[in-house]
């Protein structure tokens, strides 16, 4: 029993090694894993937020002086004896995101009576919004809404509206009939989109003192003809901003064109607006 005694202590000593080594083992992997996971843990904390998408830029930065984006010729044509071949102007505090021009004339036929003329053309621009979306989807908005009022115009009768193939991205020609002033006039009025762009184009005529209403097809046929003039007017002045190479000659331009504007207001006070009784020496039908 003595000579066995030191023998199973020598045992049980051996067989406490092993356990240390594990013990110590196991201590050092958990501290390896303590410093993988923390640092995982620390990368996923500093990762940054996903920034939100940005908005499609604005396709078009300007808008063309109304008034010249019809040609002259045209306008000789749809508006025969215009009081002023240059247009009237319309008001607006910012011409590079809207405007507008009319034209109106009363041709005298003696005895066989008297044709009138009115057109007006409208350009509204949008910019590209974080919040409100791009300048496209922006204009889409604002086309749907145009056509909707064109087609309830007030007295307006026979409304029929259609799409109008071949002018800018997408256009809608929207025609009828009002009577006034004692005539029957004919409208069309055309709005088409571009880009970011919106232009609504109306056109209407009458036959005073005994003359001839003016056919649908002819006062259609006009309104696409000029419609597709102000399109592309739009397109070209982008084309043209983009590749002049300083702003200082555009800045002189606007101040002209700013000029030419007010003392347009200042003669058109007398003019009729769209549609209304021309002033001439032609006796109006009762």
């Amino acid at each position: 029993m003595h000579r066995s005694a030191p023998r199973l202590s020598r045992i049980l000593a051996c067989a406490a090694v092993p356990v240390m080594l594990v013990a110590v083992g196991c201590s050092s992997d958990s501290g390896s894993d303590g410093k993988k996971n923390a640092g995982s843990s620390s990368s996923g904390t500093a990762s940054s937020k996903p920034s939100e998408p940005t908005v499609e830029p604005a396709k078009f930065t300007d808008l063309p002086d109304p008034c010249t984006s019809i040609g002259k010729k045209t306008i000789e044509d749809l508006v025969p004896e215009a009081k002023k071949k240059g247009g009237t102007a319309g008001g607006s505090s910012d011409l590079s995101v809207r405007g507008s021009c009319s034209w109106n004339g009363l041709d005298d036929q003696g005895v066989k009576g008297s044709q009138y003329r009115w057109m007006d053309v409208g350009f509204t621009r949008f910019d590209s919004d974080q919040a409100l979306g791009s300048g496209a989807k922006r204009a889409t908005e604002d086309y749907a809404k145009q056509v909707t009022k064109a087609k309830a115009s007030e007295g307006a009768e026979k409304v029929a509206a259609e799409p109008a193939a071949g002018i800018g991205e997408e256009a809608t020609l929207v025609t009828y009939g009002l009577s006034k002033t004692d005539e029957d006039f004919v409208y069309a009025t055309v709005v088409a989109r571009t880009g970011n762009v919106v232009v609504t184009l109306t056109y209407n005529g009458a036959g005073y003192a005994g003359a001839k209403t003016p056919s649908s097809g002819d006062i259609v046929k006009g309104a696409q003809k000029a419609a597709k003039e102000a399109i592309a007017a739009v397109e070209e002045f982008a084309g043209s901003e983009d590749s002049s190479p300083a702003k200082g000659g555009s800045d002189e331009t606007e101040k002209g064109t700013e000029k030419d504007t007010k003392k347009d207001r200042a003669d058109a006070k007398g003019d009729a607006e769209g549609g209304a009784s021309p002033k001439s020496k032609a006796t109006p039908k009762s």
